[in-house]
């Protein structure tokens, strides 16, 4: 059966709820994203780690059927389902067979409007949070990620999933029923659809099912800023290998630089022909592992760097990378610029066209853009950019204020 894609659909519903949909005829699923806007940046400084808490309970048990019943229900249907909660949402997704979508979407709101949390389940989620933060200790790479973000990003952008071992000791059954009470309701929830469905067959489920959920005012919707700190850290730990994390600003997805960026982070660590891969790990062997991404909460944007290397080649390492970005601005030429455009788009049509894909992207457009943005928009922009371009960019964001964070025997000059 041939695939066609529709124009995605963009409106509010009367219970506050904010949903985009993207009919597909011939797709052989459904897919859709609940994102609840509140998560980390909504915690008491106290009961850091009570957002995750919460996502992770909210399952477990209902007014209707305990948690075993409750993933019976799902499992019944068939449906692939995951959550997690980051800074400014809580996510729920799920893909099932469009004949199950109203069933899964009904079981949704029960966990979502009537949990029960219960105290077994917290004692347990609580325990295991603690042995996480035994666990992450030992994971140098995810802890030299959590104090990079907590000193780049600054105190609530910078916050960690897991919260702080302090804190999460302090969260009590009471305090996640608050949390669930303030934050989920109608107005801070953003829904995304895609696949074997009509726009008006969305609306009428979501609004039948969560009718009523709350204050139907729309919240949530105003970005945390962003508190960058220029510093320089070192935080000693007994390991054979050095970690290096650099971070500086970027620009957000709704800037019109925004494209222009995707291409550098393409340029650097877009494959094995990238330049941070060729010139710093095959060409000088400085590293294991080398990489460069790019950060987007809602209204700001950050570019990181990121190396494993031996203490001794730390110094260098360090230069290195800086080097190659600065490098982008004296000898970029266009086959090399127009093949990360061109593994930039390729990877969307591998990867970025099934159904579940296109339900996320739509998710996060609801969330930058406030409007659904056509793929094909996206990457038309994407294949203007130029070398002008890149080069303005450097020119105009320089790498002169840098938060750096190393982790390990050594730390830079020593």
């Amino acid at each position: 059966m041939e695939t066609a894609i529709a124009r995605a659909v963009h409106d509010h519903l009367p219970c506050g709820i904010e949903y985009g949909v993207l009919p597909i005829r011939g797709r052989h699923v459904a897919a859709f994203e609940i994102r609840v806007l509140a998560g980390l940046g909504e915690e008491p400084e106290d009961k850091l780690g009570i957002a995750r808490v919460t996502e992770e309970t909210i399952t477990k048990g209902t007014e209707q059927r305990d948690g075993r019943a409750l993933s019976d229900a799902f499992d019944a249907i068939g449906a692939a389902r995951g959550s997690g909660a980051g800074v400014e949402t809580t996510t729920f997704a799920c893909t099932v067979l469009p004949e199950y979508f109203e069933q899964a979407v009904a079981l949704h709101a029960e966990f979502m409007r009537t949990p029960t949390f219960p105290q077994n389940v917290l004692d347990v989620c609580i325990e295991l949070t603690r042995q996480e933060h035994l666990v992450l200790q030992d994971d140098a790479h995810e802890l030299a990620d959590k104090l990079l973000s907590r000193q780049a990003y600054g105190p609530v952008l910078g916050r960690h999933r897991l919260g702080e071992p302090q804190t999460i000791d302090s969260i009590t059954r009471d305090d996640v029923v608050d949390h669930w009470r303030r934050h989920f309701h109608g107005g801070r929830m953003l829904v995304s659809v895609a696949g074997a469905v009509s726009a008006e067959q969305v609306a009428d489920v979501f609004e039948r099912h969560f009718a009523s959920f709350g204050s139907p005012g729309p919240a949530g919707r105003a970005h945390y800023d962003l508190e960058f700190t220029p510093a320089t850290a070192h935080h000693p730990k007994e390991l054979q290998q050095e970690h290096i994390g650099i971070c500086f600003p970027g620009v957000s997805v709704t800037s019109d630089e925004f494209p222009t960026q995707r291409v550098i982070i393409g340029i650097l660590s877009g494959g094995m022909s990238a330049r941070l891969f060729t010139e710093v790990r095959e060409k000088q062997g400085l590293v294991y592992w080398v990489s460069a991404w790019q950060e987007s909460p809602r209204g700001s944007g950050m570019i990181f760097l990121g190396a494993s290397t031996t203490p001794d080649r730390c110094d260098k390492t360090y230069d290195t990378l800086l080097r190659e970005v600065d490098r982008l601005s004296e000898d970029l030429v266009r086959e090399e610029l127009e093949r990360a455009v061109t593994g930039i788009a390729a990877k969307t049509d591998t990867r970025g066209y099934t159904t579940r894909a296109l339900c996320g992207e739509l998710a996060d457009d609801l969330f930058h853009y406030g409007r659904p943005v056509p793929t094909a928009e996206k990457l038309d922009l994407l294949r203007a950019v130029t070398i002008d371009d890149i080069k303005r960019y450097l020119r105009t964001h320089p790498r002169d204020q840098l938060s750096v964070v190393t982790l390990g025997p050594k730390g830079l000059g020593e």
